[in-house]
């Protein structure tokens, strides 16, 4: 991907650093695979504002996204590779042989008119969905399931991927982008390759209406704020506003959050960089 910079002809445009989409390949989605997505501006069904600093934003379609690659042995040839506003990374339209169509995220380097195939008779070629038990070890992949058949959670957004360090029993060892390393069942599937839009933290917004069309209202500083209002307000002047904390009061510099008593810390081996 190339980023962009723009030519200062106004004040947003003169910090502006933006996607130069240049593998894109069309920019209408398949009708058939897509849906009106609704949007809850940080709401609940009572109406009550649940989540701050959300709300406004220009209206999407949301793209139904094959998470789960169930479809083995069936090969499928890319039609396109395509925007989506829902997500950083990019999505690719397949067309199957049996005629069907569906959404995938993008890999890396995944182009038009190459073929990719998921289940046990698959190789591992970029874009193609095997079970851990086939991964080689060292490759990268991404869209990895946590539980057999659910669906990819892991490494999904833009140019992330994690790493197969190995196999112990019935669990691949996987370094996750954050750093942790843990175990994973093998019957679970996961997309050779990283997601595709590598250079998406390069972009600058350049002006706040940038965020306001993606949904994103402002965020007050806590320590511009009065006592009543937040733990880090209040104060005579510019004041540091004490031990950095949420509205709530959850330090924000190492406290613990995660319940020690979690089923998954056991497949844990080594916890993500800090």
């Amino acid at each position: 991907m190339a980023i962009r910079k723009f030519k200062p002809v106004t004040p947003g445009l003169r910090n502006r650093v933006g996607n130069g989409f240049a593998e894109l390949t069309t920019d209408s989605p398949e009708k058939s695979l897509i849906s009106r997505g609704g949007k809850s501006g940080g709401r609940n069904h009572t109406g009550k504002m649940t989540v701050r600093q959300l709300g406004g934003g220009h209206k999407r379609r949301y793209r139904v996204i094959d998470f789960k690659r169930d479809k083995d042995g069936i090969p499928a040839k890319v039609a396109s590779i395509e925007y989506d506003p829902n997500r950083s990374a990019f999505i690719a339209l397949l067309n199957y042989v049996d005629g069907e169509k569906r959404y995938i995220i993008a890999p890396d380097k995944l182009l038009v008119g190459d073929t990719v195939l998921s289940g046990s008779t698959a190789t591992p070629d970029n874009g193609n969905a095997l079970f851990l038990s086939q991964v080689p070890l060292g490759a990268n992949i991404h869209s990895i399931e946590m539980q057999p058949g659910k669906g990819a959670a892991l490494a999904r957004s833009a140019g992330t991927y994690c790493t197969m360090m190995g196999r112990e029993g019935i669990y691949a060892i996987v370094k996750l982008p954050s750093g942790e390393v843990r175990r994973i069942l093998l019957t679970c599937k996961a997309v050779m390759g990283r997601t595709s839009n590598p250079d998406h933290g390069l972009t600058v917004s350049g002006k706040a209406g940038k965020s306001r069309h993606l949904g994103r209202r402002p965020r007050v500083r806590g320590v511009a704020m009065n006592p009543v209002d937040h733990p880090m307000g209040g104060g005579e002047g510019r004041s540091s506003g004490g031990h950095p904390r949420s509205r709530t009061g959850i330090m924000a510099k190492g406290q613990k959050t995660r319940d020690v008593n979690k089923a998954s810390n056991r497949l844990i081996i080594s916890k993500r960089k800090k």
